[in-house]
């Protein structure tokens, strides 16, 4: 499983900016990221290189962070494979809480980062299916 930063930014301008500046000032690489909003606040959504380093430097510098387990998929660049994945999960009773993506991989294939309300029973059903889970 990846580890997720939840980073709870102020609606404003160049808050974000504030965010990718700290991780970047630092030597971290960015591997995803998303961002959802409500009127004063967004919960920034992202997957980096040493999630534990950057979560302190994060607080160091403010912000609220939260550190939790995701899972990536591999999935083949073709239609309907992300709709057949989907269907697996829900057919296993499994319920996406969010899901992203994540693909700038050079060749590879893309990923999806999703976050489910039963990782460990996601991990068993898309194995036992054959959909490569990335670490």
């Amino acid at each position: 499983m990846l580890q997720q930063l939840s980073v709870f930014v102020e609606n404003k301008i160049g808050s974000l900016n504030k965010v990718t500046h700290a991780i970047y000032e630092n030597g971290i690489n960015l591997r995803a990221i998303s961002a959802f909003d409500s009127p004063d606040f967004c919960i920034l959504r992202i997957v980096v290189e040493q999630p534990e380093e950057a979560k302190k430097i994060l607080t160091k510098k403010g912000f609220a962070v939260k550190v939790s387990e995701v899972l990536a998929i591999e999935l083949e660049d073709q239609p309907g494979e992300l709709d057949r994945v989907l269907g697996i999960l829900a057919d296993s009773g499994l319920s996406i809480n969010y899901i992203y993506s994540l693909v700038l991989r050079g060749e590879k294939a893309p990923l999806m980062v999703l976050s489910l309300n039963d990782n460990e029973k996601a991990i068993q059903v898309l194995r036992s299916n054959n959909i490569c889970i990335v670490d």
